[in-house]
Formats: C-alpha cells, structure tokens, sequence
C-alpha cells in the first residue's frame, strides 16, 4: 500500500473518531438543558422545605443535638458514571482525602473505580446517574444505604460533596443532621403554624423531606457540572482531531505529489530504454 494511501486510511479513522466525539458533545449539551429547567425547580422546593423549617423553629425551638463521641462521619462523593470529563474525579477524590470521614459512599463508576486504591474506607459504592431520569431510581438505593449506615452507627453526621455548576467549584454540604440559617429572634412572624402532628414527629418528617428533596438538588447540579466538563472536553478534542485532519491532509497531499512525479520518471526512464 502507497504511503499516500495509509495516510488518507488515517485520515478517515480520525474522522470516524471525530464524528462519535462529536455526538457524545452533542448529547452532553443537549443533557444540560434538560438539567437547567430540573435544578430550577428542585431549588425552590429546597427552598420552600428550609423556609417551612424556619418557620416552624422560630416557635418552636430545638437545641442543636450534641455531637456524640464515636459518631459516623460519613461523605457521599458525587462523581461521574462515564469518562471524557477531565480532572472530575481526581479533584472529589482530593477533597475527600483532605477530611476525616469514617467513611465514604460514592457514586459513580468512574470515581469509584479510582477510589480502589486511595483515600477512606469506602462504606459503600453505587453507580451514578448517565442522564437525569436515572436519579431518582439511584437516590433510593442511596437513601437505603445511608440508613444502613444509620443503623450500624446510631448517630450519622452525613456530608455530601460535589461539583456546583452555578458556583463553579466543588462544595461540601452537611445534610443530617440538617444545617439551617439561624433563627431571625427579632422578626414577627404572627401566629405559630397549626400542627396535625406532634412537634417532635413534624420536624423529622421535615428533616426527612429535606434531605430527599435536598439530595435530588445536589445530583442534578452535579450531573450538570459533569456534562459541562465533558462538553469543554470533548470540544477540544474535536478541535485536535480536526487540526490533526488538516494537517494529514496536506501531507498526504504532498506525498502524492511526490508518488506521482516518481511514476513519472518511471515512465519517462522507461520510453529512454526503449
């Protein structure tokens, strides 16, 4: 096979490369627009459960419970299901080494396949979310660890960390027990609000609709910052891949040029020999 031919071989592999990538950008942008309207929405009931909580603290105060010695501290790690998405990863990974949790639970294939040979004793591992319908089929089996967890430790101090899209950085939020503004003691707010349920059973039912309305937030800003990680990632792959193209292009060019002049002088050698 001529050189020039390899090369044109070459040139229709990268561009095979190029159209796949192409797509999985293609499909990654599409992701984050769903997810703009899905974090919108969760937001506000995050917003509405903290300001019924609020409320319901105003009269009906509880001191913060103490920190009892032993307690598990345990950090849900948000990383990615799928690849092409950078330093994703290794920078949760960072973090969560940089605490003294007990023990972790990740989520992401990607992440925990790195987590194999590093950082705190992973309590727990589950797959992560490739598009927004999978969270809440995922958050159960969450929910179901996180009592588990509960359960063997009596009292859990539950920390998740993520990547943030609208903050543009990885944060640690503090779920359980739940961490709220402290109480405004100067504003009226008039009459306590009627409770079918006792004062007690309320707010752990509060708690409870808080922690899952908080953590579908936090998995769709996650899932946000990772198909935006991996739309700039595959963008500049794409843009390699077409330099790449152009510039095997003209060479293949070029080294045609130089097979035709050679078939040239070939013949003309010949017709002298004649």
């Amino acid at each position: 096979m001529s050189r020039s031919r390899k090369l044109q071989l070459h040139v229709a592999q990268i561009e095979e490369i190029r159209t796949i990538l192409n797509s999985m950008k293609n499909l990654a942008f599409i992701e984050t627009h769903k997810l703009t309207r899905l974090v919108t929405s969760q937001e506000q009931v995050v917003a509405n459960i903290e300001q019924a909580a609020r409320d319901f603290l105003y009269f009906y105060r509880r001191e913060p419970e103490p920190t009892v010695a032993g307690s598990g501290r345990i950090g849900i790690v948000l990383g990615s299901e799928r690849g092409f998405c950078g330093d994703f990863n290794e920078r949760l990974i960072d973090l969560a080494a940089a605490e003294n949790y007990s023990g972790l639970v990740a989520v992401g294939s990607r992440l925990v396949g790195r987590l194999e040979s590093c950082g705190p004793h992973t309590a727990a591992t589950l797959p992560g979310a490739n598009v927004a319908e999978e969270v809440p089929a995922i958050l159960d089996r969450l929910i179901d660890s996180v009592q588990f967890l509960q359960k063997e430790s009596g009292h859990l101090i539950l920390t998740v960390a993520y990547h943030d899209y609208k903050a543009g950085k990885m944060r640690q939020r503090q779920l359980l027990p739940p961490v709220w503004p402290a109480k405004d003691g100067t504003r009226q707010r008039g009459a306590p609000p009627l409770l079918n349920l006792e004062p007690a059973e309320f707010f752990a039912e509060v708690v409870h609709h808080y922690l899952f309305a908080s953590l579908h937030e936090i998995f769709y800003l996650s899932l946000m910052a990772e198909n935006q990680s991996r739309q700039q990632h595959l963008d500049g792959a794409v843009r390699h891949l077409e330099d790449e193209m152009v510039r095997l292009r003209r060479k293949a060019q070029i080294v045609r040029q130089e097979e035709i002049t050679e078939e040239i002088e070939v013949i003309l050698l010949n017709s002298e020999n004649r």
